[in-house]
């Protein structure tokens, strides 16, 4: 006997097929699973909550406040700005790194009441 199974076949079917009709299309499942996952490592999870109690930072302030090194932070912004959580811009040779209003919203869904204000 499996505890996560039913042992009896208990399909109802009307609101089954209407739940199925109405899920998420995997396109959409597959952004919002690639978002998650952006912040299931602790690093990127630090730089985000970092980024959402500052305006801007640039990857030395970042490698500074989680103490890691400025290429494995590099790597880390890259994948939170392919999540859409992080947006970057160029100001001379720095490049700037602000938390987007999706990135507040994952990150303080994530964090509950612990999120930084």
């Amino acid at each position: 006997m499996d505890a996560d199974r039913c042992e009896l076949l208990c399909l109802d079917v009307p609101k089954a097929e209407a739940l199925r009709r109405g899920r998420l299309t995997l396109g959409l499942a597959e952004q919002a699973a690639a978002t998650a996952k952006a912040l299931g490592d602790p690093t990127r999870l630090t730089i985000a909550a970092a980024l959402a109690e500052a305006d801007e930072l640039c990857v030395c302030d970042l490698a500074w406040i989680v103490e890691r090194a400025g290429n494995l932070v590099s790597h880390h912004v890259r994948v939170l700005r392919s999540a859409g959580m992080v947006a970057s811009r160029r100001e001379g040779k720095l490049v700037m790194y602000s938390l987007t209003a999706r990135g507040r919203y994952v990150l303080d869904s994530v964090l509950g009441e612990q999120a930084p204000v």
